[in-house]
């Protein structure tokens, strides 16, 4: 993006080109995505690109050959005079087109390709979404802050709850996560929330909530500190920034409150820090 941003000017806009779907749900079943349509969106727009693109993922793109890729969608529908790619980059059918296919057909197609590294780690090894999904399964989300570059982030509308916690002095936000957004383990997390009225910090409960409910149902009920008001049907954006501990079933709705207090106050701390 850093690279495209400089290419970009007056008679070039930047162009960010995704697909619609993910490739994996076609080809493989997989569903699970780090990062929603809307939340490529919002990331394309504060990175400062001009347009995104979300290109349909058709059983007949995935049958395309590379060239007619290149020519078809590329030239022929983007105008394309920069191209910015990682140097693992693959398309078209089976992936048989790469770097090297691109910059063959730089002269013919009049455009110019650059060829982007991977960053890596302090081992040496490649950030990609790969090591970037590992360490969310593992909950080590200052890990994947890191890899990732900012935190994990889960955003949505508020929704309706069952109230428990504005019946004891905690008030919490409700959110039913996208079908399709890849999430760490349940359990409890230090969070940052960000909202119309500003951002504030807070403490997030990711997962079915066994003490007050049996519907099995992933939800994520988050309480913010310094902040009181009406957001039902407004949209947030949940930054999970660590990760406290796993969520578990309580005796009572008391001893619940008890350890919602508790995990504020370490994440009251831990934001401090």
């Amino acid at each position: 993006l850093e690279k495209l941003k400089k290419l970009g000017g007056e008679d070039v806009s930047t162009v960010v080109f995704t697909f619609g779907t993910s490739p994996y749900e076609l080809l493989k079943g997989d569903t699970r995505i780090l990062m929603t349509n809307e939340e490529k969106k919002t990331f394309c727009e504060k990175a400062g690109a001009d347009y995104l693109i979300e290109y349909p993922f058709t059983d007949e793109v995935c049958h395309m050959s590379p060239e007619e890729f290149v020519r078809k969608v590329l030239v022929e529908q983007l105008h394309a005079r920069y191209i910015v790619v990682g140097t693992d980059f693959g398309f078209g059918y089976r992936r048989m087109g790469n770097v090297a296919f691109l910059q063959e057909m730089e002269e013919s197609c009049d455009f110019q390709v650059f060829p982007v590294r991977k960053l890596t780690d302090e081992t040496g090894r490649e950030i990609s979404s790969t090591y970037i999904r590992e360490e969310l399964a593992a909950g080590r989300m200052e890990s994947v802050t890191d890899l990732a570059g900012s935190p994990y982030e889960i955003s949505g509308e508020i929704v309706h709850g069952n109230q428990f916690g504005r019946t004891y002095g905690i008030p919490t936000i409700n959110m039913i996560p996208d079908a399709h957004k890849l999430l760490p383990p349940n359990g409890v997390y230090v969070s940052r929330i960000h909202l119309e009225e500003g951002v504030f910090g807070g403490v997030t409960n990711l997962g079915v909530r066994p003490t007050v409910s049996d519907e099995g149902k992933v939800n994520m009920e988050t309480f913010l500190f310094g902040f009181s008001g009406d957001l039902y049907g407004t949209r947030a954006r949940v930054q999970l920034l660590h990760f406290i501990r796993p969520e578990r079933k309580f005796a009572s709705l008391e001893e619940l409150e008890a350890q919602i207090k508790s995990d504020a106050e370490c994440a009251r701390s831990m934001l401090e820090e």
